[in-house]
């Protein structure tokens, strides 16, 4: 067992290592450099890390060349493959008592597995997952989930403040995870509701951005109606803040951890039929708000993604 993190020692935050430069890595990011922070790369897309330069960050060649510089590290992984083979690369060479802010969201068990391997190197690893889409990670507007090592999240709060809106230490290591599942369940009822609410609005002959503009801030409104709706009102899912084939691997963890502890989950297995046929449509970059389209197919409406943008829609993102 690593020895604990003493709270009292400060740790320098202003050089923060980012792993994985995806949608999330990269929004995280540019709000951290915003914030003040240098912030180290590292990504196997060269893509990812050319866009991270031209950011303002700078770029390591591998994750544990990146780690070597700063006290703190941030993962945002998308696979449990890519998270086993990130925390061996960086036990095997990365300085005793740095913390590991692994924000993915993916099985507790795989967490609790790359925690095992970086504490015999003397490395911290927290369980941190974040609440929010990529186009509220661009604008600061995240809650992040932090379980495990209390004084090393005491640590880490600058940095979280430099991307989050907010941000908990909510117990044991684990209870991020648990937090995150139940949140996400909430995301894919809600998200499909609001399809399912614009394919009525559409069958019944009122506007979508009327409807929007009418029903997001009532009783009958939800965050991802909020936040997906503009998408949802422009029938135009093209610009991904949560891409639908990534959101597969969501689903599949959550109902796992469902299935595990015997819930009752009626409404979330409702609404996985809703993704798979959005795979099917061959919407699997889209984003998720493109059940909506899955929906007003079902319905018998064909509706075309409009020209331009509305105002109001582009305002609402």
């Amino acid at each position: 067992m690593v020895k604990e993190v003493d709270a009292a020692k400060p740790t320098n935050p202003s050089q923060v290592a980012m792993i994985g430069l995806g949608i999330m890595g990269s929004a995280m990011s540019s709000n951290l450099i915003k914030a003040g922070f240098t912030v180290i790369g590292f990504d196997i897309d060269p893509a990812a890390r050319a866009a991270h330069k031209a950011a303002g960050g700078r770029v390591a060649a591998s994750a544990q060349a990146a780690a070597r510089q700063a006290g703190i590290v941030i993962t945002s992984l998308p696979s449990a493959k890519a998270l086993a083979a990130t925390a061996k690369e960086l036990a095997a060479g990365v300085a005793r008592g740095t913390i590991v802010v692994e924000t993915s969201t993916l099985p507790i068990e795989d967490k609790d597995a790359a925690r095992s391997a970086l504490a015999a190197a003397g490395v911290i690893l927290l369980d941190c997952p974040l609440s929010g889409t990529g186009a509220q990670a661009r604008k600061k507007d995240l809650l992040l989930y932090a379980s495990g090592d209390e004084a090393a999240y005491a640590r880490c709060q600058a940095v979280f403040d430099g991307f989050c809106s907010g941000h908990f230490h909510v117990g044991e290591f684990g209870n991020g995870s648990k937090l995150k599942f139940i949140a996400n369940l909430l995301v894919a009822i809600h998200n499909v509701a609001a399809g399912e609410a614009f394919a009525l609005a559409l069958k019944a002959g009122i506007d979508p951005a009327l409807m929007y503009k009418v029903i997001a801030g009532g009783a009958g409104g939800s965050r991802m109606f909020s936040v997906r709706g503009p998408m949802m009102v422009e029938a135009d899912y093209s610009e991904a803040t949560m891409k639908v084939e990534v959101w597969q691997k969501d689903m599949k963890i959550i109902g796992d951890f469902v299935s595990s502890l015997g819930v009752a989950a009626p409404l979330f297995a409702a609404s996985a039929p809703i993704y798979n046929a959005a795979m099917s449509a061959g919407l699997a970059k889209a984003d998720t708000a493109a059940v909506c389209a899955v929906l007003e197919s079902m319905s018998g409406i064909d509706r075309k993604p409009r020209k331009k943008r509305s105002t109001r829609a582009r305002s609402a993102t």
